[in-house]
């Protein structure tokens, strides 16, 4: 059974919420898959991981990487691929997972925008259909003070 992890973005973006979870994710010793919901989503991710930080990137490679995505850490699509055979499945802007994926990986994140009405839907109802296929589920809000706390 995998373990699917919710952040509920309130007070940060994606783009400085990611970049974070993937680093710990690369420090584990895992590979990590980011489904996005577009293509134009895969590219801005893409320039983003490249320029997060002004003394580092994250190592990563795309749908246009094809021919060595098998050796990538880091793995951007918008479709149903895992060509790195990640461990961890990073869901953003509204992408989702199908039941039988959950039992390839580890880790499943979810990340969704807590202002966002349909997104929250979404994330509740994938909240649900993970706890009824027996997975472990944890939700994550950030504090007042930036860091990430793991409710109920």
């Amino acid at each position: 059974m995998a373990e699917v992890l919710f952040y509920h973005l309130e007070r940060a973006s994606l783009e400085s919420v990611l970049p974070g979870l993937l680093e710990k994710t690369l420090e584990r010793g895992w590979k990590a898959v980011v489904r996005a919901s577009s293509r134009e989503r895969v590219e801005a991710l893409d320039g983003l991981l490249w320029t997060y930080r002004e003394d580092s990137f994250l190592p990563h490679g795309s749908g246009g990487d094809a021919a060595f995505a098998a050796r990538q850490p880091v793995f951007l699509t918008d479709g149903e691929e895992n060509p790195n055979c990640a461990e961890v499945l990073f869901l953003v802007d509204g992408a989702a997972a199908r039941a039988e994926e959950l039992s390839e990986v580890v880790r499943c994140v979810t990340i969704f925008d807590g202002g966002d009405a349909e997104a929250v839907a979404g994330a509740r109802a994938f909240w649900k259909s993970a706890k009824e296929a027996g997975h472990d589920t944890t939700y994550w809000k950030q504090a007042d003070n930036g860091r990430w706390e793991k409710q109920g």
